[in-house]
This record gives structure tokens, sequence and C-alpha cells, in this order.
């Protein structure tokens, strides 16, 4: 089992930056990729970036350039550095670790932290 604690949400004005943390705790030698979602209002959870233990990265179109994800050496925590952010950019950030278990991976989830971009 793994478990995830996101910080680091809160109200901020258009252009300005926010980084999200997430601690992950308990069988973090089973982590193979972390990442962070969010969802909206009305909306599908949405992949916005995600980080290997290789290091190899993907991130969501709309985030490109704006957005970076990275991971601490230990590999039990996931930062969100958000720069330039936009009202679109409002929705709830949840933490996500894909983790071994036998027989394939399964996913873990954050209690999730509010992002909200407003002026």
């Amino acid at each position: 089992q793994v478990q995830l604690v996101e910080s680091g949400g809160g109200l901020v004005q258009p252009g300005i930056s926010l980084r999200l943390s997430c601690v992950a705790s308990g069988s973090i030698f089973s982590i193979n990729a972390m990442a962070w979602y969010r969802q909206a209002p009305g909306r599908e959870r949405d992949l916005v970036a995600i980080m290997t233990n290789g290091g190899n990265t993907t991130y969501a179109d709309s985030v490109k350039g704006r957005f970076t994800i990275s991971r601490n050496n230990a590999k039990d925590r996931v930062h969100l550095q958000m720069n330039s952010l936009k009202p679109d950019d409002t929705a709830i950030y949840y933490c996500n670790a894909i983790g071994a278990v036998i027989g394939g991976q399964r996913d873990y989830w954050g209690q999730g932290t509010q992002v909200t971009v407003s002026s």
C-alpha cells in the first residue's frame, strides 16, 4: 500500500506561480511512476504530468512550457511547479502513484488539493 498526501494548493491571481507537493509513504519501493492529475467541476479527471523512475516525463498539451514535474532522489516526493497560471487551470489536483503489485500494477491517489486561479 502507498499513501499520498498533497499540499500547496490555494487561490491565486492569473499569471502567478504555485508549487504543489506530494509525499508518499508506505511501500514506496513499489512505485514505478508518479503523476499529477486534475479535475475541474463537471469534467473528467485528466493527466497533467507524469514522471517515471527513469526520469521520463509527459505533459498535457495545455500545460507544456508552463508546468514542470519533478521528483526527489528518494523517489518518495513529487512536485508540480505551475507558472503563468490561467483561470482554466482551476481544478482539484490529485497526486498519483503507479505501484507494482503481484500480477500487474495499481494506482494510488491522494485526497486532492484545490487550485483556484481568479482575479
